[in-house]
């Protein structure tokens, strides 16, 4: 019974979680999220959908709208951002003939650089600006207020316009945050947009601590200062620049429909893009460190009664256990073990069920 107790809860929790859509590659990280006291989530693809289209145009001086958007698509097409998608996509849907670009590189967290028609085109957010000296346009503040991603234009060093574009945020994220509230587990959202766009998503969906404008390659750095503040973090992203971060955390969830580097960076994987699956996981931690607790409890305090008896500690009185019976103990014991470890398959992992009881408890 003792050297069933934990492995058979082991592997049930292990099949349980890849039936409900969890793998579990680190047994130590399914282990340690009954622990965590914050999930910290990265923004795009995760909270919201990873889907962003654009919402305005704002032409400079001497161009109008259409001209600014087919130059963006264009500077945008070799590029695989979500953004990027958008706005090609927007270009497409209006009917427009984007140019032929060359020379095309890409910089994380500041924009896309290429040539087009002989005049070198960027398109980027405020590190963008900052690297050409350049102010935003002034629509932009009220852009910013209303929660959209502000991307500019850029000719030869001299702004042309500038891009609105929104991310919707899943449904399911709020009731994931409220879930995660309810367990007594802080949310953190780390994202490189613009602080007013991260806060403005925070407050929607009433996270406790916002990291805006962090840089791809500083992300793990500001996971181990929470980390120094004594906070145990899970990190769940998707993408190639989540990796290190995912690495440094306590726990790193990948989605599953992210990239491999993320994948092979983290712990655990979610099969479903939705944020309610972690939920899932620190149910499932939860309920297999108290099948454990119960089996070790049972397994030891039948061989602190048992073992005693078996010896003859009672002959005295005129009490001797009859090995019949011992054997019969000692089966059971056994049984009891494994029919304790098999409950754990009532445990429902779908993460809409998940969420769900934890906030009706």
């Amino acid at each position: 019974a003792l050297g069933l107790a934990i492995p058979l809860v082991v592997s049930i929790a292990t099949e349980r979680a890849a039936r409900g859509g969890v793998l579990i590659k680190d047994r130590l990280a399914l282990e340690s999220m009954r622990t965590i006291d914050a999930v910290l989530f990265d923004k795009t693809g995760t909270l919201t959908r990873g889907e962003p289209v654009v919402t305005a145009i704002e032409p400079g001086a001497g161009f109008d709208a259409d001209t600014v958007l087919a130059l963006a698509a264009a500077a945008e097409a070799s590029s695989e951002h979500p953004l990027a998608k958008a706005i090609i996509r927007a270009a497409t849907e209006r009917g427009l003939t984007v140019p032929f670009a060359t020379d095309f590189s890409s910089s994380p967290a500041v924009g896309v650089t290429a040539t087009v028609d002989g005049h070198q085109i960027r398109v980027g957010g405020p590190y963008l600006l900052e690297e050409v000296d350049a102010t935003e346009m002034a629509v932009a503040g009220r852009w910013r207020e209303d929660g959209a991603i502000i991307l500019h234009a850029v000719r030869d060093g001299v702004v042309i316009g500038a891009l609105a574009l929104a991310d919707e945020i899943r449904p399911e994220s709020r009731e994931a945050v409220d879930a995660l509230h309810k367990l007594g587990v802080q949310v953190v959202m780390i994202t490189g947009d613009a602080e007013a766009v991260a806060e403005a998503v925070g407050k929607e969906l009433g996270i406790d601590r916002v990291l805006a404008g962090v840089r791809p390659e500083d992300k793990a750095a500001k996971v181990a200062e929470l980390q120094r503040e004594g906070i145990k973090v899970a990190m769940v992203g998707d993408g190639v620049n989540d990796a290190p971060a995912l690495a440094q955390a306590d726990v790193g969830i990948a989605i599953g429909a992210g990239t491999d580097v993320a994948i092979g960076s983290a712990g655990v994987i979610l099969a479903s893009s939705d944020p309610r699956s972690v939920l899932s996981v620190i149910e499932l931690s939860r309920a297999s460190y108290r099948k454990m607790k119960q089996n070790l409890w049972w397994a030891g305090g039948y061989n602190l009664i048992a073992v005693p008896l078996a010896a003859g500690v009672l002959a005295p009185i005129g009490f001797i256990l009859p090995m019949s019976v011992g054997a019969i103990l000692m089966s059971l014991s056994t049984i009891v073990v494994a029919l304790n470890a098999q409950l754990l398959r009532r445990l429902d992992l779908n993460p809409e069920t998940s969420a769900r009881q934890v906030l009706t408890r």
